[in-house]
């Protein structure tokens, strides 16, 4: 079975001897690929509890660049590999270089959009360093995207990541909008527009949010009355009840490339809304709502969705949502076939 090193920006923990993770692309991509190639997972390290069980047997974690690239080096002594590089960051850009150097071909895998997520976290100079991180990669690499946008008009493949199975799509919930419940699944991060979210709402008497996605519950600095917030949910039938006990999810990030909690929400044929900064990720979907981002606008999206509910269900029945099985075939044979 050929080798693949699969070489992330994530920070991922050890705890007695298991690796945690927060991003779930990290956890089941490697997981999922492990039938068709020897993983070997490279990352950096974080000092902190993260969420999610990383099952692989080949886990390097390093706490500093140098060390980062010493393990990436170290890989080369093995025979018939290939590389993997998700996302592009000054740490994974570098080592593409490096490899490069080696006369190495990694694929470079962008799972969101670069641009974007810089200009939320560094301002304005922010899109202007990822530009030339990424002008590089793309004229020397091949890429994989989730998104044709975020490949620039530069050539390479687009996948469908997906962590749906068939549970996702079984023993539908209804449930009455006598109560306007929002929820919102992910990181408590800047860029990931929550902090804006609750000052819209802030305000509300008649809006309560659930925030599921705190490292713990106790450990936030989200204190508003309308607001409750959870820790991060592994249990995979209590994903799905929070889900089925709201009836709008929101999605309010800055930045997006592929969500797949916008995937969750509408396989459990819950409306969603987004604002206008990620307008892209509707496509041909159904049942995705844009709000301006100010709280008269998006009380007023809100509404519309509690008048037009069972419609809006009905309509959201038609979409033909990407499965996990569907991303892993596809994304296998991408890697077993590039050179």
């Amino acid at each position: 079975m050929k080798k693949l090193f699969i070489i992330s920006n994530e920070s991922v923990f050890n705890y007695e001897g298991k690796y945690f993770c927060d991003n779930l692309d990290i956890k089941s991509t490697p997981e999922g690929l492990q039938n068709n190639f020897e993983i070997n997972l490279i990352a950096r390290k974080s000092n902190k509890i993260r969420a999610h069980v990383i099952n692989l047997d080949n886990i390097s974690i390093f706490g500093n660049f140098f060390s980062f690239l010493v393990g990436v080096f170290n890989s080369l002594k093995h025979k018939e590999t290939k590389y993997l590089v998700i996302s592009i960051s000054p740490y994974t850009f570098f080592v593409f270089l490096f490899l490069k150097l080696f006369k190495k071909n990694p694929i470079v895998y962008l799972r969101s959009d670069g641009y974007g997520e810089y200009k939320a976290i560094l301002g304005f100079i922010g899109p202007f360093i990822y530009h030339l991180m990424f002008t590089i990669v793309s004229r020397i690499s091949y890429l994989i995207s989730c998104r044709k946008y975020i490949l620039r008009g530069k050539k390479g493949e687009i996948v469908l990541p997906s962590q749906l199975n068939e549970k996702w799509f079984e023993d539908f919930k209804q449930i009455t909008f006598d109560k306007i419940k929002l929820l919102y699944v992910g990181r408590l991060r800047v860029e990931k527009g929550i902090y804006s979210l609750l000052d819209i709402i802030k305000d509300s008497e008649e809006i309560m949010l659930s925030i599921v996605g705190a490292e713990k519950a106790v450990n936030h600095k989200i204190n508003q009355r309308n607001v409750n917030v959870y820790e991060i949910e592994n249990n995979l039938d209590k994903l799905i009840k929070y889900y089925d006990d709201h009836n709008i999810f929101v999605l309010p990030s800055f930045t997006e490339g592929h969500s797949m909690v916008l995937l969750e929400a509408l396989a459990r044929l819950r409306p969603v809304i987004i604002f206008e900064d990620i307008q892209h990720v509707i496509g041909k979907k159904k049942g995705i709502f844009v709000s301006k981002r100010d709280s008269k606008k998006f009380l007023e999206t809100i509404n519309h969705i509690k008048k037009n509910y069972p419609k809006i269900q009905d309509l959201m029945k038609q979409n033909r949502l990407p499965t996990n099985d569907q991303f892993l075939e596809k994304f296998k044979n991408l890697i077993s076939n590039l050179d």
